[in-house]
């Protein structure tokens, strides 16, 4: 076999064999594959696309590229979610400990961010001594004992799928439906949940730009979890403009933990509705969504799920009295509010433009080399369909560098957009897909 007869077939838009797509994974991963011959490969796929077998086979050789986590020393039916990234998207520190508060195992394996904010794991360490390093030993052991751990990925985790990622990054191949579903799922399934949950993001905000993008991914994904059996749900949800109010990472841990004792944002309470009404009903532990709501409600209610972040902070070597104290994370050194400049209602907020301040302050990462500075960030005021008067606060702006915060305030420029008129609040939940094995 022969990668040049590959790259020709699929080139000609023939459809790939098992053994052809193990070939390329393997050799790829192994480095006896250059990265020009991938290159091309991924080039013929972005343009010729790929079959819904051709797009399993690929996941799975992708996951089974490096190490497989076994859960079986976890009690019970295990748990994960993924979210495609938005701008002040941190459902993920509010599911988790909502749903297991209600007994149901979540054993989730994060990544770092790149962009505007960090990923679920920067945001925990915004807690003083948390680790995301555990051993597997203790990832097992904390969720049998808590019911929940939240680690940074093995380093061995889908190996082929940081290689071709970073690859795609560089060779305008990122936007393909079939390459994107692979890397996600391959991950998913390396991570050895039985229930996954995706959030699919769409909006200006999100990866997939338009709701018809969002719709194909969610679907591919969701045949390509169910073919390998694994219980997959995905929630096709709005990100026209940032989740909740805060986007920056201690900020955005502080908004979690105050939806956890029952204030938060309506939006994100929403969303970790629905997103966790599909993991406790995948997991057995309720008949239907109306059910799951409302034990979901009701450990926000009781604050179990509030103690529950706490338990999981303190399992993880963190202080857990940042939870009932949020002083006690990282707080910034400047504080600059932004005005309107004119009476009316907010139409429309330019998400991107918010989730590139909140990185040009220092809150995201432009490479995998850049250092998160945990404390700074953006608050919003105003929400779309809110009236802001002359003068009142749209945002507040947290900054520990003049210069980065100068930087930032003039890209916000028009990052609201201001009528006279009030408009409608748009959707949040668009979809919900599921397929049921045949």
């Amino acid at each position: 076999m022969r990668m040049y007869d590959i790259i020709a077939k699929k080139r000609d838009g023939g459809t790939l064999s098992r053994e052809e797509i193990n070939f390329f994974v393997s050799g790829y991963t192994a480095g006896e594959i250059p990265d020009y011959q991938a290159s091309a490969l991924t080039m013929a796929i972005f343009w010729r696309g790929m079959t819904e077998r051709e797009t399993a086979e690929l996941t799975l050789a992708m996951a089974h590229s490096g190490d497989i986590l076994d859960l079986s020393p976890i009690s019970g039916v295990k748990v994960d979610k993924h979210s495609t990234g938005g701008v002040g998207d941190k459902t993920s520190l509010v599911l988790g400990p909502m749903v297991a508060a209600l007994g149901v195992p979540v054993a989730k394996m994060s990544g770092r961010g790149l962009g505007h904010t960090g990923g679920t794991i920067d945001k925990l360490e915004s807690f003083p001594g948390f680790e995301t390093g555990i051993s597997e030993r203790e990832f097992y052991a904390n969720v049998n004992r808590i019911g929940i751990a939240i680690a940074g990925q093995t380093g061995n985790l889908a190996p082929a799928d940081k290689k071709l990622y970073a690859l795609r990054d560089v060779t305008a191949t990122v936007e393909s439906i079939p390459l994107i579903a692979a890397s996600i799922m391959s991950k998913k399934i390396a991570a050895g949940a039985d229930v996954i949950v995706l959030d699919v993001k769409t909006g200006s905000g999100a990866f997939m730009k338009t709701e018809e993008q969002a719709l194909l991914l969610a679907r591919e994904m969701v045949r390509i979890g169910t073919n390998v059996g694994r219980k997959t749900t995905a929630v096709v949800s709005n990100m026209d403009e940032p989740l909740g109010y805060a986007v920056g990472n201690s900020l955005e841990v502080i908004e979690a933990i105050n939806t956890l004792d029952g204030h938060g944002p309506e939006d994100l309470l929403e969303l970790c509705l629905e997103l966790g009404s599909h993991m406790v009903v995948g997991a057995g532990a309720a008949e239907n969504a109306k059910e799951a709501k409302k034990e979901l409600l009701r450990v926000i209610d009781d604050k179990s799920a509030l103690r529950k972040l706490a338990e999981l902070v303190e399992a993880q070597k963190g202080d857990g009295r940042a939870v009932y104290d949020t002083a006690l994370l990282p707080a910034s050194s400047i504080v600059r509010t932004v005005e309107a400049k004119e009476d009316g209602y907010v139409e429309g907020i330019a998400c991107d433009t918010v989730g590139l301040c909140s990185m040009v302050l220092g809150g995201g990462r432009e490479t995998k080399e850049s250092v998160i500075d945990l404390s700074v960030g953006i608050v919003l005021n105003k929400k779309t369909c809110d009236y802001a008067a002359k003068g009142d606060t749209l945002a507040t702006f947290y900054a520990n560098d003049a210069a980065k915060l100068e930087d930032a305030l003039s890209r916000f420029e028009g990052a609201y957009r201001i009528g006279e008129n009030p408009v409608r609040k748009q959707k949040l939940i668009r979809h919900i897909i599921t397929e049921e094995l045949p």
